[in-house]
């Protein structure tokens, strides 16, 4: 093992420039003469549109250009985004309405794109989008996640977008039926509004026929396809890159209609064009994450062991189809459907209700922590109501680290596991012996203190394939990859993995990433999949251009067996006293006539998926006067398999809890009946703060992955997939002694208050 390889918690290498103000984000690299847009959006959830004039707004000072839809298509293109439709798995058709880059017709909820305004300043565009008139016929707000309400798109009847099925509904009922105990729980998952800490924003500049889009995205492939696609160019006549990125969350992981408009405007005007969103834009117009209702059974036989499960939900899509958003809770949550337990029959339906709100698509996890909230709710509430201790019941039903690989009801190979070890692991260093004395002492204080516990699984997601070029040059090597940083620290894992292999230093290993003209094709990062899938393909690579080295040099120097020290970073020849360096050998090959030997491209295709898991353990504490909850003690023990940097790995953890904390006790989007979002500044919105979040302990179990030769399982969405259910768990273990059944988030402290008024009621009859 070198000095900075594998599981060595070195500071992460990039974090100097961005403490030191370096960063180069989407804002601060715009050309200085760029012209700024303004897009002017809808003030009204729903309405047809009576008159749009934008002909005051063309002559007002500054400004150079002004869109609608019908300029789109009077310039040729198509006023449409692409999005994926789900397979159903039955014999119904999903919803495909367009979704339009500007408003045709009909705006469809609040901060629906109207008109895009370019001028010298954001300020005279802001003036200039003032001046123009638009007139809306009111159509009523559908707000409420049902079928049924006033119709959005005539192509969704009762406004339902998909019925997406999965397993056998009658085996399902007939092991219902014929169970020993049955256990039904309904659970609501909240709307959150993502909040990267740098918003969305992007430039384009043209070069002759050529354009190039920069956007602070999660990858720059599927937004330059749909540039391609929508201008109908050339490959070769579009760039785009992803400078730093200020977070992403999967918010950032699709099209939005900026993109196209600025692109538009720039090729349209021949100058420069930049926009970036202010926070309440975001917050109206980025898409929102979760949002669903869900009614989870289990069935139980007489000794506890599960025998069925099912599952019934209705899910959010906002007031259009999303590049991703029929798929997060139909497809992707089907993945971990059935968590960690060995239960083969099952039947699961999920709907998904157009509303007058922004759309909903991938936020950390992307289905998986929804999946793992509902069941893991469901457990814990299984286990009180039949009278046996939470650990227990998942100790009797998890899968035996013996029936490894394991094929899932839904289908999914988990290549490995040891989920009674883990959760071993969390007893004892969350001190659960020691609960009963801690609440003991809560209520010696007057508060209400309880115990949650979340066994998590979830599924790395994406494109299995990744492509990596290294390039040995006279001072290093430059590594060229397919995924994209939003701050999860690639530059250091990279730099460490091809370390390993190579030996040479970590400040002479260059990432670069995100740029479609020196990288040819990549998946993004999404889905957990950056490590894991990226790792495998450099490792790949360098093994190829260590070997076509050695080969090189034996031929060379007239020799045979060359090898090559990876702790030193030198080749060898046997019998000899020569040692030459990596950078030595590829300017050899260069010299002679051979640099495709310096410099050498692999994709690589994972044989399966890896699935991290583990258990996490919260406890909080409820003031009964007031009803503010904190989190009070957190320990997660994960199994991620082998680790290249467990402070990285820790730090994801971390944030990914903070979220899953911010969402259950703080963040909460609030519409009106109009569908006026209420909750659109900090003012109103809960961020989660410092204070809110205690210290969390940390542990790991590893199991290595089979799926990949790293042995490594993703770990940038496993925190929030644990947090949500651990905490909300606590919750209802402290309001269950007052006969409260029913706690959904967030339980911020007027909702908490109220439910403690109502379990004061319960106590009194």
């Amino acid at each position: 093992m070198s000095k900075f390889g594998t599981s060595q918690p070195i500071t992460r290498l990039e974090d100097s420039r961005f403490l030191t103000g370096k960063g180069r984000y989407v804002d601060d690299i715009a050309p200085q003469d760029a012209l700024h847009g303004y897009v002017l959006r809808s003030t009204q959830a729903h309405g047809d549109i009576a008159d749009l004039d934008v002909s005051a707004a063309r002559g007002a000072p500054g400004v150079h250009l002004v869109l609608t839809a019908e300029d789109l298509k009077a310039a040729g293109l198509k006023n449409a985004m692409r999005f994926a439709l789900v397979k159903t798995g039955n014999a119904t058709t999903p919803a495909a309405p367009p979704r339009p880059i500007l408003a045709e017709g009909r705006v469809r909820f609040v901060g629906d794109a109207v008109a895009f305004v370019v001028a010298d300043s954001i300020a005279a565009a802001k003036d200039a989008a003032e001046l123009i008139t638009l007139d809306l016929v009111d159509r009523p707000a559908k707000i409420d996640l049902v079928p049924g309400g006033e119709t959005i798109h005539a192509e969704a009847p009762d406004n339902i977008v998909y019925d997406f099925t999965m397993g056998d509904a009658d085996a399902t009922a007939r092991a219902i039926a014929g169970a020993a105990h049955v256990v039904t729980h309904t659970s609501h998952d909240n709307r959150i509004i993502v909040n990267s800490m740098e918003p969305r924003g992007c430039f384009a500049e043209v070069d002759g026929e050529r354009v190039h889009l920069a956007f602070n995205g999660q990858g720059v492939w599927g937004t330059k396809g749909d540039l391609v696609a929508w201008f109908g160019l050339r490959e070769d006549q579009v760039r785009v890159t992803n400078p730093d990125v200020g977070g992403g969350f999967g918010m950032k992981g699709m099209g939005y209609p900026e993109h196209f408009l600025v692109a538009h405007a720039a090729r349209a005007l021949g100058r420069p064009v930049r926009w970036m969103s202010d926070r309440t834009e975001a917050m109206l117009s980025d898409n929102a994450g979760r949002d669903l209702d869900v009614t989870t059974t289990l069935a139980f036989d007489a000794d506890l062991k599960l025998v069925a499960f099912q599952t019934d939900s209705l899910s959010n899509m906002g007031a259009y189809v999303s590049q991703f958003g029929q798929n997060i809770q139909s497809a992707l949550y089907s993945k971990v459907l059935t968590g960690t337990y060995d239960v083969q029959t099952y039947f699961f339906r999920n709907r998904g209700i157009f509303t007058n709100t922004t759309q909903v698509d991938a936020y950390r996890g992307a289905g998986r922590p929804e999946a793992i909230y509902a069941l893991e709710r469901a457990m814990d509430f299984a286990a009180r109501e039949l009278g046996v201790d939470p650990l227990d019941l998942r100790r009797r039903n998890f899968i035996a680290a013996s029936a490894f690989p394991y094929r899932s009801a839904t289908g999914e190979l988990y290549d490995v596991g040891d989920f009674h070890r883990v959760l071993a692991r969390a007893e004892e260093a969350a001190d659960l012996a020691g609960f009963a004395a801690r609440r003991k002492a809560a209520e010696a204080q007057g508060k209400l203190r309880g115990l949650g516990i979340c066994y998590y699984i979830e599924s790395i997601l994406g494109d299995p394939s990744e492509t990596a070029t290294i390039e040995i040059t006279d001072t290093g090597a430059r590594v060229y990859v397919g995924t994209q940083s939003n701050g999860q620290g690639h530059e250091t894992v990279y730099a460490q993995l091809l370390h390993d292999q190579t030996g040479l230093p970590l400040d002479q290993i260059e990432i670069v990433q995100g740029d479609s003209d020196l990288i040819a094709k990549g998946g993004g990062t999404g889905g957990s999949r950056s490590v894991t899938v990226q790792g495998t393909a450099m490792r790949t690579t360098a093994d190829v251009l260590i070997t076509g080295l050695c080969a090189f040099l034996d031929a060379d120097m007239d020799q045979s067996d060359t090898s090559f020290d990876a702790a030193e970073g030198v080749f060898r020849a046997p019998g000899s006293n020569v040692v030459i360096t990596l950078l030595e050998a590829a300017a050899r090959a260069r010299a002679a006539g051979q640099p495709g030997l310096a410099k050498v491209t692999k994709t690589t295709t994972l044989p399966g998926r890896s699935y991290p898991n583990g258990c996490h353990v919260a406890e909080i504490e409820i003031d009964r006067d007031t009803g503010a909850t904190r989190v009070d003690r957190y320990t997660v023990v994960d199994d991620f398999g082998n680790l290249m940097n467990p402070r990285l790995a820790e730090g994801q953890v971390h944030g990914g809890i903070a979220q899953g904390i911010g969402q259950a006790l703080t963040e909460h989007v609030v519409y009106d009946e109009d569908g006026q979002l209420l909750t659109a500044t900090f003012m109103d919105y809960g961020m989660p703060r410092a204070d809110d979040t205690p210290f969390i302990a940390f542990y790991t179990e590893p199991v290595p992955s089979t799926a990949n030769p790293l042995g490594m399982k993703g770990c940038g969405e496993a925190g929030t997939v644990g947090a949500l259910a651990a905490v909300a768990n606590a919750v209802q273990d402290a309001l269950w002694p007052l006969g409260l059944r029913q706690v959904d988030m967030p339980f911020t402290p007027a909702r908490v208050w109220a439910m403690l008024s109502q379990g004061g009621a319960i106590a009194a009859e």
